[in-house]
């Protein structure tokens, strides 16, 4: 933990930030960065994306230095947040990013056994195959890339570039589906 010392001082500095003084700026950022970017590593576990994380952060902290007030905890604290949230929504970002052009979407069917299938073979739900296969090809892949592989629906909306309602509709009708099927 910082010393009280340490901390007013970051108080000070990101005051000066917030009138745009580029050597409080510079200051702030030899004094914090390293740690910023211990975190931001740790997090991304890529030098390239946490880099990356600590630029924005710092961007961030530049713009909206103004709003940093002590009842939101320590300078440091506040700091810190502001990189873990940026690194978490570029490891987001990249996530969907990398599979938007994957041509898995096209068909969420993998030719490995994969823990989907040994699920399946497990449970000997050879009925759940069978009405998955029923199923559009839209409904099938936005039910396993959203319960078996966690997509969330902003994320299926941009990785099979289709809106939001659109992705909803997709799976809800293919669970109604499923559960029709299921009851047969």
């Amino acid at each position: 933990m910082l010393e009280d010392s340490t901390q007013d001082e970051l108080m000070t500095l990101l005051g000066a930030v917030a009138r745009h003084d580029r050597r409080a700026f510079q200051r702030l950022y030899e004094q914090v960065s390293g740690r910023m970017f211990g975190l931001c590593q740790r997090l991304a576990g890529q030098q390239e994306l946490a880099e990356e994380a600590l630029q924005d952060a710092f961007i961030r902290i530049w713009h909206h230095a103004s709003e940093y007030h002590s009842d939101r905890g320590s300078p440091m604290s506040w700091m810190m947040t502001i990189a873990r949230y940026r690194t978490l929504d570029l490891i987001r970002a990249r996530k969907v990013r990398r599979t938007a052009g994957d041509d898995a979407l096209n068909s969420a069917e993998d030719e490995r056994a994969g823990p989907l299938e040994a699920t399946l073979q497990m449970d000997g739900s050879a009925a759940l195959t069978g009405c998955l296969d029923e199923l559009s090809p839209s409904q099938r892949d936005s039910i396993l890339l959203s319960y078996y592989r966690g997509f969330t629906h902003d994320e299926l909306s941009t990785a099979m570039s289709t809106p939001v309602g659109t992705v909803k509709s997709w799976i809800r009708r293919g669970l109604q589906a499923l559960k029709r099927c299921l009851e047969q």
